[in-house]
């Protein structure tokens, strides 16, 4: 089966330090590697189920989702959509 990996811009690491969490505590909420915390908080593409697992951890719900991940094409272009 294909994975699907999304290359996005994020709020992870703000959103992390904001609560005093460490990359590897928000790791073990999220049941991820430390290294894939970085990776995420870098900018690197993820599954979809990853990013879910950290939206999770950090305390929020998926519905939320736009807090964590923006979209980086939307990013890009200054917030403005399509």
């Amino acid at each position: 089966m294909a994975e699907h990996k999304v290359s996005n811009s994020n709020n992870v690491q703000r959103l992390r330090e904001d609560q005093l969490l460490s990359k590897a505590e928000l790791a073990r909420r999220a049941g991820v590697s430390v290294l894939t915390i970085d990776r995420v908080e870098r900018g690197e593409s993820c599954r979809l189920d990853t990013k879910r697992k950290i939206i999770l951890a950090l305390g929020m719900n998926v519905s939320e989702k736009a807090k964590v991940f923006e979209d980086a094409r939307r990013a890009a272009r200054g917030g403005r959509k399509f």
